[in-house]
């Protein structure tokens, strides 16, 4: 005959109550908790494109790993995990229970003779005095000891250690009350919500005050975890929580006011410590408390717990300076602007939006780099790396800003308030990319004798100016020749070329002789040409630089290696400011700094459920591990003694304790 076969339902029983299948649930669980602690959780989507790039953007969001923690699939996990362990404890706990009580009185003198751990001794005492004598000595030993007559003999059945059964009940109760925990703390209200119509992601980037209804939450959601960023001086009563590719508003049943934020920072420029001095209001306008709140140290407050997470600008109002690069005039024009606004940039050929993004009371710097120039990129700031700390130095303030054009597309900046040192010469930096996951490149721009970026707008003014073009030539031609050639036809090629050459390097820099040279000048002669250029380029910079002077009302500069560097730096810089590709510099002359506290709150009614979790765990695995069952036999007949011993774990003090025993029973046995 045929077995018949397994019910559907015994089936998913036998499945459910598997040890295997567990495991291999915990297993999945521990790699998904892996990559949610490497790869950081609830980001804006944003920032995991720029990481990842839109192919492995797309796989990782299909598989849900910007949230692994919320994730359908892992909360389905947890479920079953919860549902199979219990299954198991169930299945097994009978089965357990029993073996801890029993003392296995029934085992034969044939299975006790097949023991590994035997020892058998001959003695003249009777049965039951030895017998009275041994369980005495057992018990004394910790064992709990039972007496049983057997066959003309005695049969001494002893345990000790049972309890480490206890563990198994343990350690995976506490796997089911971890799991509950995390269940718990999932946003499973908010995907019912969302599965049933009732709660939708708000993807605009729109005030939090004329977000809907449908992508709020109420201050009795049981659990969430969102963060908010409070200027000084200003209150919120929301948080926001990221939510796949948008956000949700959490209310608050309190709104939180930012009194002060202070930070202190170690010598590297990595913050040290910061906290937050803040006020609790409830939602009638009543102050229900206040306090101070430290990283580590958060504030509880209605079962929501308030960290310090991070730290921000809150709307710093700065006074700027601006220049027009790629126009003659040298003139600057005053801009006002507060961090995190926009404002409009106009020009008779386009219109830029100018949007700050973030400000900095200082930055460290490692200066202690060679710092490399290029004539055809911009000059980047610093060097190798190098580990000596004096080489790190606050250069001070810097802001950082977006520039958009009409049709939306941006670069950003990022120009600091005072000026560097670098090779021996003072410049202002202003730092410019494409992207944000590119490094910035830095112009440089020098200063004057008066530590003043006036002198090199002047001149780039002027090297722009094609009307003092002849003018600028003609100086330089009168300069370079004897008198007794002026007016002839040296002078006219010479003034020729000079205009040339500035025509050339207003057009596009360096990289504009350099393309005159390779398609005009044949390749042995170009070394030569590119020379011959160059000091006509720099000659007529400074006969530039007298001009604009004159046009100023200054007096001419001198002609010494300070005017000849500045000349030098103010060619290069003027040529990346092609690269730079930015019809203006904005130099920061003041701040009125306002910080932001970031603070993230969160209910977590499975956190304590957890903790105690973890605390089963910590005594089922003290139990598995550090009590040893072990189970002692004495077989007593006339004339003759069988010690057995057994244990699960044949360890060195096993061992130890079984020769104890052997020896205390040849003494017992005389």
């Amino acid at each position: 005959m045929k077995p018949a076969p397994h019910s559907f339902g015994k089936s998913v029983f036998e499945l459910l109550s598997s040890m295997r299948f567990a495991i291999s649930l915990l297993s999945i669980l521990a790699v998904a908790s892996i990559i949610g602690t490497v790869l950081k959780q609830a980001e804006p989507y944003s920032n995991y494109i720029i990481q990842f790039g839109p192919f492995w953007f797309q796989v990782f969001e299909k598989l849900g790993l910007y949230d692994v923690y919320h994730a359908g699939w892992f909360l389905l996990i947890l479920s079953f995990l919860v549902i199979s362990t219990s299954v198991c404890i169930w299945r097994n706990a009978p089965n357990f229970t029993r073996e801890m009580k029993s003392f296995r009185e029934h085992v034969s003198d044939q299975s006790l003779n097949a023991f590994r751990h035997k020892h058998e001794v001959a003695t003249t005492l009777a049965p039951e005095a030895l017998a009275a004598n041994a369980k005495q000595y057992l018990e004394g030993k910790g064992y709990k000891v039972r007496s049983l007559p057997r066959d003309g003999g005695v049969l001494l059945a002893a345990k000790a250690g049972s309890w480490n059964r206890l563990g198994y009940f343990l350690a995976h109760s506490a796997i089911v009350m971890i799991c509950i925990g995390g269940l718990m703390d999932g946003n499973l209200v908010f995907k019912a919500q969302q599965l049933l119509g009732y709660k939708k992601i708000e993807k605009r980037d729109i005030p939090q005050s004329q977000v809907p209804a449908i992508s709020r939450l109420s201050p009795s959601n049981p659990s969430f975890r969102g963060s908010v960023q409070i200027p000084e001086g200003s209150s919120a009563d929301v948080v926001f929580l990221n939510v796949a590719d948008g956000y949700l508003v959490q209310d608050l049943p309190f709104s939180v006011a930012l009194k002060d934020f202070r930070i202190e920072h170690y010598s590297s420029g990595q913050p040290k410590n910061f906290e937050s001095d803040v006020e609790l209001f409830d939602r009638s306008g009543k102050k229900i408390r206040e306090a101070t709140i430290a990283v580590n140290h958060p504030l509880i407050q209605d079962g929501i717990a308030i960290y310090q997470a991070s730290f921000a600008d809150g709307g710093t109002r700065l006074t700027l300076r601006g220049w027009n690069l790629f126009t003659p005039t040298a003139v600057s024009f005053p801009i006002d602007g507060t961090v995190y606004q926009k404002t409009t940039l106009a020009s008779a050929a386009s219109t830029y939006t100018l949007e700050f993004v973030d400000f900095r009371p200082f930055n460290i710097e490692n200066m202690g780099g060679e710092a490399e120039a290029s004539r055809d990129t911009m000059s980047v700031l610093g060097g190798s790396p190098v580990s000596d700390k004096k080489h790190l130095r606050n250069v001070g303030p810097s802001f950082q800003y977006k520039l958009r054009d009409a049709r939306g597309q941006a670069r950003e900046f990022s120009n600091y308030m005072l000026p560097l040192e670098l090779d021996g010469r003072w410049y202002m930096m202003s730092g410019v990319r494409d992207a944000p996951n590119e490094p910035l490149q830095y112009l440089r721009m020098p200063l004057d004798a008066d530590g003043k970026i006036d002198t090199f707008m002047r001149l780039r003014g002027a090297l722009l100016n094609a009307e003092l073009r002849p003018e600028i030539a003609a100086r330089f031609a009168r300069q370079a020749l004897p008198k007794e050639n002026w007016g002839t036809e040296i002078e006219e090629r010479l003034k020729f070329s000079a205009t040339q050459v500035l025509a050339l390097f207003a057009k596009g820099g360096f990289q504009s002789l350099g393309q005159f040279i390779e398609g005009g000048v044949p390749e042995a002669e170009r070394e030569k040409a590119a020379a011959t250029y160059l000091r006509i380029l720099e000659l007529t910079a400074f006969e530039a630089l007298q001009v604009a002077n004159r046009q100023a009302g200054l007096p001419p500069p001198t002609s010494d290696d300070a005017t000849g560097w500045l000349v030098r730096d103010t060619l290069s810089s003027v040529s990346d400011l092609f690269v730079y590709n930015s019809p203006v510099y904005l130099q920061l002359m003041q701040y009125d700094e306002v910080k932001a506290s970031g603070l993230q709150l969160t209910r977590s009614p499975g956190k304590n459920v957890v903790y105690f979790g973890s605390l089963l765990l910590t005594l089922g695995v003290f139990f598995m591990f550090y009590v040893r069952e072990r189970r002692v036999w004495l077989r007593i007949k006339p004339g003759h003694v069988l010690l057995a011993m057994s244990s699960a774990k044949h360890t060195i003090d096993f061992e130890n304790e079984f020769t104890q025993h052997a020896q205390a029973l040849d003494a017992l046995a005389k």
